[in-house]
């Protein structure tokens, strides 16, 4: 028993070190989210992404049937919601995205791609405490519809076409310079989504 105390000490010793050590790193360097996230970093955070979502919505799948106009119907609204964090083509290279911290994902990874169904769902709905992705569900909603035909869509973004790409750029959100120039004829300059 006085061996299994000591190791136990001599374990919780190490952790008081290891976090002091940490702690101690981050109060000299500070904390910026121009930073790339350590690969320690990475890893809680996708743990904790993956905890964050109850076992049961992991399991759940989608109840919307994948057709083209489900595609359509995702592909306009990640165009007009999603892409100016996440970018059309869902890799996040976006000036908004580059710089949150996490920094938006690389939608066509294999860290997101291999999610399940229900936890894209659930993400989707009740967003990532502690990044930049909000809650976009609405409490006590149950219209639902939107957010599982993105799901499909997330699904897509690996297939996306040329085609797919430029009809998205045509939806993605203008502002006010890029529609002030649209109305005086004035070609605006590219879209950086």
């Amino acid at each position: 028993m006085r061996t299994r105390t000591k190791l136990g000490l001599a374990g919780a010793a190490v952790l008081a070190l290891v976090g002091s050590f940490l702690l101690s790193a981050f109060v000299l360097r500070g904390f910026s989210a121009r930073d790339e996230p350590s690969a320690v970093e990475a890893f809680v955070a996708r743990r904790l992404r993956h905890l964050a979502v109850p076992v049961a919505a992991r399991e759940v799948e989608s109840p919307i049937t994948l057709n083209d106009d489900v595609l359509a119907e995702a592909r306009a609204h990640f165009a007009d919601h999603c892409a100016l964090c996440h970018g059309n083509d869902g890799r996040g290279d976006t000036p908004l995205g580059r710089n949150l911290y996490p920094r938006a994902p690389d939608m066509q990874a294999t860290d997101t791609q291999t999610l399940s169904d229900g936890e894209l769902f659930y993400i989707i709905e009740n967003g990532v405490r502690l990044t930049g992705m909000p809650a976009w569900g609405e409490s006590g909603s149950h219209d639902d519809e939107a957010s599982w035909q993105l799901v499909h869509f997330i699904r897509h973004l690996p297939n996306l076409t040329r085609e797919e790409l430029a009809e998205m750029e045509e939806l993605n959100p203008r502002s006010p310079r890029e529609l002030e120039g649209e109305e005086r004829g004035v070609a605006a300059p590219p879209h950086r989504h």
